[in-house]
């Protein structure tokens, strides 16, 4: 299950972990203009760790989750708009 918001400055698309147990916090995507940030709450520290990607990594990681294994570089004009 998901969900989607428009902030002022950001989309915000948080994924809810409704499968089987144990589960997972949930992860909260933000995506600005600049970057994108994932958020997910740790128990065990009782922080929300936070990973940065700029557009480019995003667009990698898409690309990536349909392509086999290997090294790849996509070229710099195929950023989604």
């Amino acid at each position: 299950m998901f969900s989607i918001e428009h902030e002022f400055d950001s989309t915000v698309v948080t994924l809810v972990d409704d499968g089987a147990a144990p589960l997972q916090e949930d992860v909260i995507i933000n995506a600005f203009s600049e970057c994108f940030t994932i958020e997910q709450f740790d128990p065990r520290t009782e922080t929300v760790q936070r990973i940065t990607l700029s557009p480019e990594m995003v667009r990698d990681l898409a690309a990536a989750l349909d392509l086999p294994e290997g090294v790849y570089q996509l070229p710099a004009h195929s950023a989604p708009r």
